[in-house]
């Protein structure tokens, strides 16, 4: 794999991991604290979304050194046993 495509396929795994990522840990605001004015009712009180960029960093660096791996491993989808087809 050359490394332009390499940085395309972990930015495509990094964003599909934010967006997992991104609804983890979630809180509703207080319904007794003071709310802002313009602020969506719906919208988490601390979003904490340094710690859930760092998270998605770490997970996607996994999913991918795990997509390398099989790909560098010389596996095909010949190797893999599936049903034959009936009449087959």
């Amino acid at each position: 794999m050359q490394i332009a495509s390499g940085i395309a396929i972990y930015f495509i795994i990094w964003w599909i991991m934010f967006f997992l990522v991104l609804i983890t840990g979630n809180r509703d605001p207080d319904p007794e604290a003071e709310r802002v004015m313009g602020a969506d009712q719906g919208a988490p009180s601390r979003p904490r979304i340094w710690r859930k960029v760092a998270m998605t960093t770490v997970l996607a660096a996994v999913a991918f050194a795990a997509l390398l791996a099989v790909l560098n491993s010389g596996l095909t989808l010949y190797d893999i046993p599936l049903p034959a087809a009936p009449g087959t």
